[in-house]
């Protein structure tokens, strides 16, 4: 089978997005399938199968390279599709590139899965500047190029109270509806696409890790907190309102014992910086935007891995890159429990700073929990390969070409 990912993010930057569509691609080209990815790009690619499209100069938001114009975008993909003899177009995202992709396969009838990865109402809101303008310009500028009628918010829920919201979900719900099926990694933001009027047929379908990532990380034995060791925290993820990291430098100020590593970058760098500026020297060392590879490093060195969204997160990818750490996890959010192996993570008791604390604090000081937590990751490792769950993306494939045949 020849695929196309279709994206508005990927490699060289760093995100979950760009994470699930490598490990995507490797598990299928290991099946013996061909996979192109098409994205917007800083510089063109030196992998055949990575398609530049059209991308502004100058114009990065959130330092991510932005597909621009959407009719070129539509024009090279048409090529592209047509070029690379694509039989099924596999969509992440909902922007520009997304667009086009939807464009091309509509008009060369190749059928469309699209996998919606997370909350664009959030990301928006806390992202683009001026949201609750930026995003009625995304809004007019997406709906001129896929009809939002097939959409009906219920602006009854909690998250799509106020306009500015129920204008993401009418076009994150419209995409979905365009699409010949739906993918979604988590069951929670399945219900909500559903609650909201997701028609198109939809799977819950978790993500997953490379064999190569599993192979880097190696067999990971159980963590050992060592008599008068501290606890050995890390933070993965974008430094931006949505990600909360500011939550988690206030509950490190409130769990001596606990050393932090941060790694990630973005808008809310120097929020995090300043408020980071008062704790002891070495309690918290931010490392920034870095590889992959490096993450995986990092969790190899810890403890624990906090997660500090709330309300935003589809299915964190480092939730996934942890548990195959055999790294215990604890999540402020309580729709990411189902992500958590049975006795390998601890949801707090509130969302907050102070919620927090008390968890660092408890496995502070009852380093047994870290054993027997780490014990349970491990035995759950299978579940975030990337290979157990081939199969069922081939299955969402093959009903998507069947239902337009």
């Amino acid at each position: 089978m020849r695929i196309a990912m279709v994206t508005d993010y990927y490699l060289p930057t760093l995100g979950g997005v760009q994470t699930v569509i490598k490990a995507h691609r490797e598990a299928l080209e290991h099946a013996g399938h061909e996979v192109f990815v098409f994205a917007p790009l800083a510089e063109p690619s030196a992998d055949p199968h990575v398609v530049r499209l059209p991308t502004a100069r100058g114009f990065a938001p959130d330092g991510y390279p932005f597909t621009w114009t959407p009719a070129a975008a539509a024009a090279a993909l048409r090529d592209g599709l047509s070029v690379h003899g694509i039989e099924i177009v596999h969509v992440h995202t909902e922007m520009f590139a997304a667009l086009g992709g939807f464009d091309a396969a509509r008009a060369l009838g190749i059928p469309i899965v699209q996998t919606m990865h997370g909350r664009i109402d959030v990301y928006t809101r806390s992202v683009l500047p001026i949201p609750s303008v930026t995003t009625m310009m995304l809004a007019a500028m997406h709906r001129r190029r896929l009809s939002h009628d097939r959409a009906r918010i219920d602006a009854t829920a909690s998250y799509a109270s106020t306009r500015m919201a129920q204008r993401m979900w009418r076009l994150m719900v419209s995409q979905a509806n365009h699409a010949d099926h739906v993918i979604v990694p988590s069951a929670h933001f399945a219900a909500k696409l559903v609650a909201q009027g997701v028609q198109t047929p939809l799977t819950v379908l978790s993500n997953g890790l490379e064999s190569s990532v599993l192979a880097r990380v190696g067999t990971p034995t159980p963590r050992v907190v060592a008599p008068g060791d501290e606890l050995r925290v890390v933070w993965c993820g974008r430094l931006s309102p949505e990600k909360r990291p500011q939550v988690f430098v206030d509950a490190l100020r409130q769990s001596p014992g606990v050393r932090a590593e941060m790694f990630g970058d973005g808008v809310a760098r120097r929020a995090v910086a300043a408020a980071a500026s008062d704790l002891p020297s070495g309690r918290l060392t931010v490392r920034g935007g870095v590889p992959q590879s490096q993450v995986l490093d990092g969790m190899r060195q810890a403890h624990v891995l906090v997660s500090t969204s709330l309300d935003f997160d589809n299915q964190p990818m480092v939730i996934l890159e942890a548990i195959a750490s055999g790294l215990p996890v604890i999540v402020t959010d309580p729709d990411l429990a189902e992500m958590l192996p049975e006795g390998g993570g601890v949801v707090t008791e509130t969302p907050d700073a102070a919620g927090l604390a008390a968890a660092l604090r408890t496995l502070r000081d009852d380093p047994t929990l870290i054993t027997s937590m780490s014990a349970a990751a491990i035995s759950h490792r299978s579940q975030v390969a990337q290979d157990t769950h081939r199969d069922a993306l081939l299955e969402v494939y093959r009903a998507a070409l069947s239902s337009t045949r």
